[in-house]
């Protein structure tokens, strides 16, 4: 492989890596929050025994957010580095625009949740109620606003505005509309609900995971109430705002859904595809499985609407085969997701609110999606970025341009260095997760199957 491809390679592995823990952290701020309001809300009460649960909820996520947190720092640092040791044309080329963006996320960002985490994290009983109060709810937002500024550069780079270039160097022509671009709102919004939706079913896994080891605590049946309700509630509105999301691709990266749909030539009532091999040499579908005229309803919203197709992109459209595939995963999943929230929390309705009178196999599904957030989410990733090439910044900055002149070996060398790390840190860190989730402060080792098991907690 020549160093273009294994620099992509790298970069691809660093950025699978670090998603991970901001798409948990970004909405278990926010969840972290609503547990702690409710504490000292059902406190005030004078419901001790209830706000217990909430309590026991808030200091076992808490522990989860602070080693989410601490992984997603260490992963995020590594990543800026490729931006000089990889892509120095990048920032050579529009580093007027890209540097203020970073650095606004470090500045209003990273600074606003490294100040309160110490609150957060050791200040409960050393500060008043409403002082810890404060510290998780600037937490929530610090999160959410690094959010906002990494989606915005990223944006600008699917859908750059408000520019100007002069002497081959890009340059701010309006911060406006630099940040919000034209696809910012819904890349943005998309990427929110990704983070929520991670976050609930790593709630409703852990929770599930706990009481089939018979260990869970007094917190599990609202924890899992909580996941399920922000599942059921937000995979439609996710739909919802892909579909969104979608029109506005077609409209500003009309290769990238020619790509993801394994369209190539344009045509109007075009179908859609559930399954094809799509072949970049031949450009065609091999093994089509095909529903007439699906994919231009889906599109256009018509069914003869035009779908433009990557022979009008020669040169200039991504590799189809990944992106045709990331697509389908994240549909899939999101599918899948949709099926299991609404079951999960129709059943556990049922069950009034308890999850040790729920089906085993039910469990054990809950704990198998424990991290389908994370699929999902990488999977749509993948057709972000991969969908960009060959461009940095669609339409304007090729990749194989701003790519560093180093060695291919020495690429390759430290790209199997990150990708052993990696996979050490993720299997180091599900490891903490298990251990946790099976050794909480206040175990109660009552059998998984019983009816008897947190009685006396109401969810």
């Amino acid at each position: 492989m020549d160093a273009l491809i294994l620099a992509r390679m790298q970069f691809a592995a660093n950025i699978t890596f670090h998603i991970l823990f901001p798409t948990i952290t970004i909405a278990l701020g926010w969840v972290l929050l609503f547990f702690r309001w409710r504490w000292l809300r059902t406190q005030r009460s004078g419901d001790r025994a209830h706000a217990q649960g909430w309590l026991d909820a808030y200091r076992f996520w808490t522990k989860v957010f602070a080693l989410s947190f601490a992984l997603g720092v260490v992963s995020g640092v590594t990543m800026s580095f490729q931006f000089g040791t990889n892509w120095p044309g990048f920032m050579e080329q529009v580093g007027n625009i890209a540097g203020p963006l970073l650095a606004y996320e470090v500045l209003t960002a990273f600074f606003l949740e490294a100040g309160f985490l110490g609150v957060m994290l050791f200040g409960h009983g050393r500060v008043s109620e409403r002082v810890h109060l404060m510290a998780t709810f600037f937490v929530a937002l610090g999160t959410t606003l690094s959010a906002f500024w990494i989606l915005a550069l990223n944006s600008w780079m699917q859908t750059p505005a408000g520019h100007e270039v002069r002497g081959g160097v890009y340059h701010v022509s309006s911060w406006l509309e630099v940040i919000f671009n034209p696809s910012f709102p819904y890349r943005l919004t998309h990427m929110l609900l990704a983070s929520a939706l991670t976050c609930a079913f790593l709630l409703a896994g852990l929770s599930a995971w706990q009481v089939l080891k018979g260990v869970a605590q007094r917190s599990a049946p609202r924890v899992m109430r909580v996941g399920l309700t922000m599942a059921a509630l937000l995979v439609p509105l996710q739909i919802f705002v892909g579909d969104l999301h979608g029109l506005n691709t077609l409209k500003h990266q009309p290769a990238k859904i020619a790509a993801m749909e394994g369209v190539w030539e344009t045509e109007r009532g075009a179908p859609l595809l559930l399954f094809a091999l799509p072949d970049a040499e031949r450009r065609m579908n091999h093994f089509e499985l095909k529903v007439p005229k699906l994919a231009s309803l889906i599109l256009t919203h018509q069914l003869d609407g035009e779908v433009q197709g990557m022979n009008d992109f020669i040169n200039a459209h991504p590799p189809p085969l990944p992106v045709f595939f990331a697509f389908r995963i994240m549909i899939g999943m999101g599918l899948l997701m949709l099926a299991t929230s609404w079951l999960g929390w129709w059943l556990l309705r049922r069950k009034r609110w308890q999850p040790a009178q729920l089906p085993r196999k039910l469990l054990w599904l809950f704990a198998g999606m424990t991290f389908s957030g994370w699929v999902a989410t990488v999977a749509g990733w993948y057709v972000t970025e991969i969908g960009r090439q060959p461009f940095i910044v669609q339409g304007l900055v090729r990749t194989a341009d701003v790519v560093a002149q180093v060695p291919a070996p020495m690429v390759g060398l430290t790209l199997a260095l990150y990708v052993t790390l990696y996979l050490a840190l993720i299997v180091a860190y599900i490891a903490v997760l298990k251990y946790m989730a099976e050794k909480p402060e206040t175990p109660r080792p009552v059998d998984a199957g019983s009816p008897s098991l947190l009685q006396g907690a109401r969810p």
